[in-house]
């Protein structure tokens, strides 16, 4: 059995139902977009798209073969010096600062970022907008901070 033949695509305020993650997505893209007045565009056939937020720009990804959204907002490389106290300072944030986000880093990449995974069942519009908004907020708030604190190579 994959993880999306038990999977309920379904908004709970609303009672719309939906035929597949992606079509849920979309329409919870489409009604931020006209809540927050900020064009959107739809996920493309990968399951991405971008959404800006102040000086972040956030990433929307459904990824079908996990059966989850993740939402990435990159926020600076990872110095060479200093490491060790970039780490702990993201690790002190990720406790109570970043909600229902944490900062994490991509070893591949070398980049740290601000991200939020959650169950694509049972999603709710609501919490689709908490998590955007959380994860927006965060690296927008701490990008410049944390480049300022450990520099950017």
């Amino acid at each position: 059995m994959s993880t999306n033949e038990s999977a309920i695509y379904a908004d709970r305020a609303t009672g719309q139902v939906f035929p597949d993650a992606h079509a849920m997505v979309n329409a919870y893209l489409s009604r931020f977009a006209e809540r927050s007045g900020n064009p959107m565009t739809a996920l493309d056939a990968t399951g991405y798209t971008q959404v800006r937020k102040g000086s972040a720009s956030v990433g929307v990804n459904v990824i079908d073969d996990h059966g989850v959204l993740l939402l990435l907002a990159p926020v600076m490389k990872v110095p060479a010096g200093n490491r060790e106290g970039l780490y702990r300072r993201l690790l002190e944030l990720s406790l109570l600062t970043t909600s229902d986000a944490a900062f994490a880093i991509d070893a591949k990449k070398d980049e740290v970022y601000v991200r939020a995974l959650r169950r694509l069942s049972g999603l709710d519009y609501e919490e689709f907008e908490d998590l955007l908004e959380t994860v927006g907020l965060v690296a927008d708030e701490w990008d410049d901070a944390l480049k300022k604190e450990f520099g950017h190579s």
